[in-house]
């Protein structure tokens, strides 16, 4: 019986990957560990390992293919004993994710991806009363669901926690005719109609649209990669779905930058070289990490029906690559020292620019901190990245002439812009938790104790 090899989900998002490369060629054979392909996704290049023993009777997707789709044919062993061009023959050509496999991963897949309790706007069905006032407690779901069928959903009876009406209890009061009709319900959509949503992404303008502009032969056409398309996806979804609010300080560094030099000059030697060495942006992660910690109130993510609060400060950190940018995570980065902080971004900047990650070292978080610095880069507004709810952004450090004690002197100054999720940090608790990352810049032996 041919065994199928169908492209992996390498990451609970991951809907398509590049082949860049197999290790294995056709008549080799192979046993459960053993790698056997490099799968590029949109943000690392991952070793694909043999879940089963056999031998390659075809390798259907050749190497370099773009665009995979998850669960799709990929290559075909044969079983022991079986004969490698009879399983060749019957494997498949690789048209089609393999049936068996993508209806397998295709139910769990959008039960991950649809919950009920979030699987539609609440603007596309709003909440309903009783006739005595009370609200009727439903999910999104079955209100969208009530609100196609023309039915008035305070007139289901609810089977969830607390009587809330969920998707069940709407289709069986459709089949069995036992609700009431909807005051001024709209007509069900007919077959094939789009159901009422939120508002559609905006699209780009199509290429003939653009290049009609510019003289022919004036330009060259670089293909999106995997990387550059899910950047712009995520970045359209964030500026349409989440109210940005940004609040803005100036940092004094002389102190932090002392203190560095301090703790760097005292780093233990190891074969020669330094245990650590510490960056200002070691100190910023660990700055912001601790002023999460103190302001818990703002470590959160929103979604519809709740305020996750997170019990660690999980900080991304943003690193250009080449193609686009990439945000590895310092987990509960309160609890560590500056030198583990120091160490452990050296190694996954490292891996990071060889998109040699894995997608638990860059997916989640609790914030993130953009630092453009380094660039020269005065002052900026950085994008929240989903599920975050804030993100810092940190410009270069610079010599200024302020005001201490009613005269004149130079210090460092730093700038740093908070941006946040108004739905959920609003002004007043973005203020607070600037003010404690403040206080930890320009008081650092408080990141010691």
């Amino acid at each position: 019986m041919p065994i199928n090899i169908t492209m992996p989900a390498l990451s609970p998002t991951m809907e398509e990957g590049n082949l860049s490369k197999w290790l294995v060629k056709e008549g080799d054979k192979v046993k459960s560990g053993d790698v056997i392909a490099e799968i590029e996704t949109d943000k690392a290049t991952m070793e694909v390992e043999a879940v089963d023993e056999g031998t390659v009777a075809k390798i259907v997707v050749p190497a370099g293919t773009e665009g995979v789709k998850v669960n799709a044919l990929i290559a075909v062993l044969a079983g022991e004993g079986e004969d490698v061009a009879s399983a060749a023959a019957k494997g498949g050509n690789g048209a089609a994710p393999a049936p068996a496999a993508a209806a397998k991963a295709e139910a769990p897949a959008a039960a991950a991806a649809k919950p009920e309790a979030v699987s539609a706007p609440a603007a596309a069905a709003p909440a309903a009363t009783k006739a005595d006032g009370k609200r009727v407690f439903s999910s999104p779901l079955a209100r969208r669901l009530a609100n196609e069928a023309g039915i008035d959903i305070a007139s289901v009876a609810g089977s969830g926690p607390h009587g809330r009406v969920v998707k069940a209890d709407v289709e069986t009061a459709v089949a069995g005719g036992t609700a009431k009709a909807a005051a001024s319900a709209p007509a069900p959509a007919a077959a094939g109609a789009p159901t009422p949503a939120a508002p559609a992404m905006a699209k780009a303008p199509s290429d003939d649209a653009v290049l009609k502009l510019f003289e022919p032969g004036s330009y060259e056409l670089v293909p999106h990669d995997g990387m550059r398309k899910t950047i712009a996806k995520r970045l359209v979804e964030s500026k349409q779905t989440i109210p940005h609010f940004y609040v803005s300080v100036d940092c004094e560094l002389d102190a932090l930058l002392a203190l560095r030099t301090q703790l760097n000059d005292a780093a233990p030697r190891k074969d020669g070289a330094p245990a650590y060495k510490l960056s200002v942006n070691d100190m910023v992660i660990k700055a912001m990490a601790l002023a999460l910690r103190d302001v818990p109130d703002a470590n959160v993510s929103w979604t519809e029906n709740n305020m996750v609060k997170h019990k660690h400060a999980d900080v991304g950190v943003a690193v250009s690559i080449p193609g686009g940018l990439i945000t590895p995570i310092i987990r509960q980065a309160e609890t560590k020292s500056l030198s583990a902080i120091s160490n452990a971004m050296r190694d996954l900047g490292k891996r990071a620019k060889e998109r040699k990650l894995k997608p638990e070292e860059y997916q989640g978080g609790t914030t993130a901190v953009s630092n453009m610095g380094m660039m020269g880069v005065k002052n900026f507004a950085a994008v929240v990245n989903p599920p975050h709810a804030t993100i810092l952004a940190v410009g270069a450090g610079e010599q200024r002439v302020i005001v201490k004690n009613g005269a004149m002197v130079i210090a460092n100054v730093m700038a740093v812009t908070l941006s946040t999720d108004h739905r959920c940090v609003d002004g007043a608790l973005g203020a607070e938790l600037l003010a404690a990352f403040k206080g930890y810049i320009e008081n650092p032996m408080g990141m010691l104790v």
